[in-house]
């Protein structure tokens, strides 16, 4: 080694290019969460604030009333999500197989047309479903009338039975776009010579898919599980534009969202309080980071060792 060179230099203009997108992601992300983590461990006492520290996280999880509440909310989460899975994420990559199709024609058309709800206001499509669905001045008892399938049509978004899983639907319907897209995208990755030894082989149309295909995109369908995951935790816009903050009927289509909302914020005849919305807030969070380690620890290591 030459003695006589000189120490690399400190790279300064990285950190100058860097510190902005790090100051603002501190301001709207880092700080609210630990500031949200630091009001769930203190309390109102007699007009002031006194430290409890797991006392808030007792009563979620102890108390009757509050812990009746939240699985009640974790529950609607789940199947909210469970909805996605199975509905969004298959119809999402099957329309992306499709319009992949070097032969389809008009394929750019029916891409946007597919993603333009994807950009809608959440306030739009609730409210704009809500009228559609209304058995008073919507429109679906006469197309189900036309086809002669009025008897199938059911206050969907008024019976509690029905309505969450109603409202998933609505947000599949806007939302198959982004899976379809990402699905899209990852098979016009795929190397064409792949394909052709497929074919030198005899594997054509669906077998293609199956066998070439879908092995390669498992790590996008991956990606996109876990953003289905993370994004039904936040899914509060659609459940409050459509049901209200008391997510009714009965409380049955209240998520983790409205039920940190009434409770940090209160509504009606309810106070709010923002320690125990910040305990649920921190559950919620929880939740999620659980399920993401699980992802990338557990699913993500397979699919790695199925790759090789």
């Amino acid at each position: 080694m030459n003695s006589t060179q000189k120490p690399s230099r400190i790279k300064w203009h990285i950190f100058v290019f860097l510190a902005p997108a790090v100051l603002v992601y501190t301001a709207v992300m880092i700080y609210p969460l630990f500031n949200t983590l630091r009001l769930s461990l203190y309390s109102e006492v007699a007009q002031a604030r006194e430290f409890v520290g797991l006392e808030n996280f007792k009563t979620l999880f102890g108390d009757e009333n509050w812990s009746k509440q939240f699985w009640n909310a974790l529950g609607n989460n789940f199947w909210f999500f469970i909805i996605h899975m199975l509905v969004q994420n298959p119809i999402g990559i099957l329309l992306a197989a499709i319009l992949s199709h070097p032969k389809l024609r008009f394929a750019s058309f029916y891409r946007s047309a597919i993603f333009i709800p994807t950009i809608l206001s959440f306030v739009i499509v609730g409210f704009a479903w809500k009228l559609i669905l209304s058995p008073i001045w919507g429109i679906a008892p006469g197309m189900l009338d036309a086809v002669g399938l009025k008897s199938l049509y059911a206050p969907w978004l008024g019976r509690e039975a029905y309505a969450l899983t109603t409202l998933s639907l609505v947000s599949v319907w806007q939302f198959v776009g982004i899976p379809m897209m990402l699905i899209y995208a990852a098979l016009l990755s795929i190397p064409e010579e792949i394909l052709e030894a497929g074919e030198c082989d005899g594997i054509t149309g669906a077998a293609a898919f199956w066998k070439i295909k879908l092995p390669l995109i498992l790590p996008s369908i991956g990606i996109i599980s876990i953003l289905t995951f993370v994004a039904n935790f936040n899914a509060f816009d659609l459940i409050y534009a459509a049901q209200g903050a008391l997510a009714g009927p009965d409380f049955s289509t209240d998520i983790l969202g409205t039920f940190m909302y009434r409770t940090f914020f209160g509504f009606q005849l309810q106070l709010g309080d923002p320690h125990m919305g910040s305990a649920i807030a921190s559950a919620m969070f929880a939740i999620i980071l659980v399920g993401v380690c699980i992802y990338l620890f557990a699913i993500q290591s397979r699919m790695r060792r199925y790759q090789f």
